[in-house]
C-alpha cells in the first residue's frame, strides 16, 4: 500500500512553507519566538476552523490526541497558554497578507463568472459579527451591543471573496466601498445602502461600472427610452437625468434606470447602471446574482469558527477572522484543482471526518475505496 501523509498535511502543503515563514518575519513583533512559531499557531487555528474546535482547551487536546501525527505537519502540540499569547501579541496583520497570497493562487485556477462579457464582475457588502459587550468592551456597536463588521468584493470568478475589510461595527458600507481599488471595466454590483453620488461620479470617471437600485425618492427626468420585450419580466429601458439638487451640483452624467419585475414573486425591482452596452435583461441578471455575496455570508458563519472567538483581544478576534479567510481560501483552492462539482459545505464535511487519515486526497475526493493492505502471500505458507 502507498504511504500517505494525513489529509489535513496535504491540505496545508497547499501554503508554501518558504513564502510563510518570510511573511511571518514581515510581520513579527517583540522576542524571537524560540518554544513555539507562527506555523504552529496558524495549523492549530486551522485545525480549530476545519475540524470545528470551539475553544483553546479543545484545540489542545486534540493536537495532543493527534501527536504522533503532527510530525509531517511541521509542528508539535502546542499549549494553549502560548496559543492565546501569540493570538494575543502577533499582529493579525500577517494573515492578512497571507489572505492576499492565498487568493492570487486561487484566482488562477478560478472558474469564469458565467456570462458572455468579459469584464470582471464584483458583488459588494457587508455583514455583522454580534459579540458580548461585557466581554468585548472595545467593540462598543449601539446600546448594550458590540460588534465586528466585515465587509466582501466578492468576485463572480469562482465566488471568491477579493477585497475584504474588517471593522468596526460602526464603520459604513459606503466608507469602505468608496475606499476599494477596482480595473477599469469591472462592474460592481451593490444595494442602495451604497447610494453616493459622489461615489458613482468617481467611478464612472474611472471606467468602472455600476449596477444598484434606485432610491425611491430619487427625482429624475427621462430623456429617452427603449423597447424591452414584456415576456421577459422588464417594463422598461430607460436613459435618465437625475434632478435632484445634490447630483445637478455634482454634474453627475446621465444614467440608465431598468425596470424589472419578478415573475416568481411579483416584486417590481428599479436598477440604476451607467453601463449602456449590456442589455437590459443581462443587467437584471447581474443585479439577481449579487445574491451571491448574501449566500457567501451565510455559509462562513454557519461552517467556520467566525461567531464563537478563542481570544478576547481585539487582535485575537481578528486574527480568527482571518484564519477563517484563509481556510475558505483553501477550500476553494481544493475545490478547483479537484474540478468537482461539490458545494464548500459539502467538501468540508468530507474534511472533517477524515483530517487525520493516511489517504490520498484526489483519491478521498474522487470516492475511490480506501487501498487494503495485502498481506504477503509467503507468510501464509505452512512450512
Amino acid at each position: 500500500m502507498a504511504h500517505h501523509n494525513t489529509v489535513f498535511a496535504q491540505l496545508l502543503k497547499m501554503v508554501s512553507r518558504h513564502g510563510f515563514e518570510r511573511l511571518s518575519k514581515q510581520h513579527h513583533v517583540g522576542r524571537k519566538l524560540r518554544k513555539t512559531s507562527r506555523w504552529s499557531q496558524f495549523v492549530a487555528l486551522m485545525l480549530g476552523q476545519l475540524a470545528g474546535r470551539s475553544s483553546l482547551r479543545d484545540i489542545e487536546s486534540n493536537m495532543k490526541a493527534q501527536g504522533q501525527r503532527l510530525y509531517h505537519l511541521g509542528t508539535e502540540p502546542i499549549a494553549r497558554s502560548s496559543l492565546a499569547r501569540l493570538n494575543e501579541q502577533q499582529p493579525y496583520t500577517f494573515y492578512e497578507a497571507l489572505f492576499a497570497r492565498l487568493y492570487a493562487r486561487c484566482q488562477s485556477l478560478a472558474p469564469g463568472h458565467g456570462f458572455r462579457f468579459k469584464n470582471k464582475l464584483y458583488s459588494l457588502d457587508a455583514s455583522l459579527i454580534d459579540l458580548s459587550l461585557s466581554i468585548f468592551p472595545w467593540a462598543h456597536y449601539a446600546l448594550g451591543k458590540a460588534a465586528m463588521k466585515l465587509h466582501v468584493g466578492l468576485d463572480h470568478a469562482g465566488h471568491l471573496p477579493a477585497f475584504v475589510t474588517v471593522t468596526d461595527g460602526k464603520t459604513s458600507d459606503i466608507e469602505v466601498g468608496r475606499t476599494l481599488n477596482f480595473a477599469k471595466g469591472s462592474i460592481v454590483v451593490f444595494d442602495k445602502g451604497y447610494t453616493d453620488y459622489r461615489w458613482f461620479k468617481a467611478l464612472n470617471e474611472k471606467g468602472i461600472f455600476f449596477v444598484t437600485r434606485i432610491r425611491k425618492n430619487a427625482i429624475w427626468r427621462v430623456d429617452a427610452r427603449r423597447q424591452v420585450d414584456r415576456a421577459t419580466g422588464l417594463t422598461s429601458d430607460q436613459t435618465i437625468t437625475l434632478t435632484g439638487i445634490k447630483p445637478q451640483r455634482l454634474g453627475l452624467p446621465r444614467l440608465r434606470r431598468i425596470g424589472y419585475r419578478d415573475p416568481e414573486t411579483g416584486c417590481h425591482y428599479e436598477f440604476l447602471t451607467n453601463n449602456f452596452q449590456l442589455s437590459a435583461g443581462t443587467i437584471a441578471a447581474i443585479y439577481k446574482q449579487r445574491w451571491q455575496v448574501e449566500l457567501f455570508f451565510k455559509w462562513i458563519k454557519q461552517n467556520l469558527k467566525i461567531k464563537a472567538f478563542i481570544g478576547n483581544s481585539r487582535n485575537a478576534v481578528m486574527t480568527q477572522i482571518w484564519v477563517a479567510l484563509c481556510s475558505c481560501l483553501l477550500l476553494a483552492y481544493l475545490k478547483f484543482s479537484a474540478r468537482l462539482g461539490w458545494s464548500l459545505q459539502k467538501m468540508l464535511r468530507l474534511l472533517q471526518l477524515n483530517l487525520f487519515m493516511r489517504r490520498d486526497l484526489m483519491a478521498l475526493l474522487r470516492g475511490d475505496p480506501p487501498e487494503q493492505n495485502r498481506p504477503d502471500i509467503r507468510q501464509l505458507c505452512l512450512i
